[in-house]
């Protein structure tokens, strides 16, 4: 059925089409003997595509990394006269609950079993959350695309900034004003940085969300303040230090390792760490500086 008009307030129809889908969705689970939910209430932005942020993304990362408008162009490449302001780019932090929060934090070697199952069940989720965005949008004549599931979407194991890809949820999410990154390159948000994000492309005409930051790294205690730095001891091999995060002794361990070690104990073929996610100041929410 095809949707009713929402461009007089897409803004909010996006919002809660999402929020509703995280609420009552049965796939939104940790797959457990007991009905928990994998993530809590989400938080929502926008950015646009004329975003001078996209193009300062590829001048750092290097013509590797898409911008929206060459993601919206490879996907309906009969668009040609689709430009860039012309398109919403739709970005979502899912949360993880408390009780993972608290179990994540306990730990000190290897991942706890929720956050092992949110890295993998949580994900199928988000990968759901997606198509059901896209196919929302498509319902009401609105052309749209999941980057991250797109056929060209892809990694990359060189240049500065490798392992990266040509399309960074958390980028995104930055830019629709949802967040700073920190110490561990992970994105510390409203609601904390032990979530996970997702993003949709869309050629609709949305008004941005405010950026309520200047600086990159504003809400990081360590580069804001000099202080905290909790993310270093939590690592178990030494990937983050004052320097920042080796993303190839993080991968390593990660990708690697701990693949084998979740196959074995839990006969899931993913991978997962994210200690440095939980057990410090920015686990649930922006940290202030006494925190440090």
């Amino acid at each position: 059925m095809m949707e009713k008009d929402i461009t007089t307030n897409a803004g909010e129809w996006i919002t809660n089409a999402i929020k509703e889908f995280v609420a009552k969705s049965k796939e939104n689970s940790l797959a457990m003997s007991t009905d928990q939910k994998a993530f809590d209430t989400p938080l929502i932005g926008f950015s646009n595509g004329s975003d001078p942020l996209y193009d300062e993304y590829v001048s750092h990362i290097g013509d590797f990394y898409l911008t929206p408008i060459d993601l919206f162009r490879k996907f309906f490449p009969q668009e040609s006269t689709v430009a860039s302001k012309d398109l919403t780019i739709i970005s979502w932090v899912l949360p993880s609950t408390h009780l993972t929060r608290q179990e994540q934090a306990a730990m000190a070697k290897q991942p706890s079993e929720r956050w092992i199952k949110v890295r993998y069940y949580g994900e199928l989720f988000n990968e759901s959350l997606r198509r059901h965005l896209v196919l929302k949008l498509s319902d009401a004549g609105i052309q749209a695309v999941a980057p991250v599931l797109a056929p060209f979407w892809s990694r990359s194991d060189s240049g500065l900034y490798a392992p990266c890809s040509n399309w960074s949820e958390r980028h995104a999410a930055y830019a629709a004003g949802l967040g700073t990154f920190g110490l561990c390159d992970g994105l510390i948000t409203p609601l904390g940085k032990a979530m996970r994000t997702g993003s949709v492309i869309a050629h609709i005409s949305i008004t941005p969300s405010k950026r309520p930051y200047t600086d990159h790294h504003e809400y990081c205690l360590f580069y804001s303040h000099g202080t905290c730095g909790k993310c270093i001891s939590r690592c178990p091999v030494k990937a983050i230090s004052e320097s920042g995060h080796d993303k190839q002794k993080c991968r390593q361990y990660t990708e690697h390792e701990m693949n084998e070690y979740v196959r074995k104990t839990y006969g899931i073929n993913t991978y997962a760490c994210g200690l440095c996610q939980a057990g410090v100041p920015c686990t649930d929410h922006i940290p202030t500086p006494d925190e440090g």
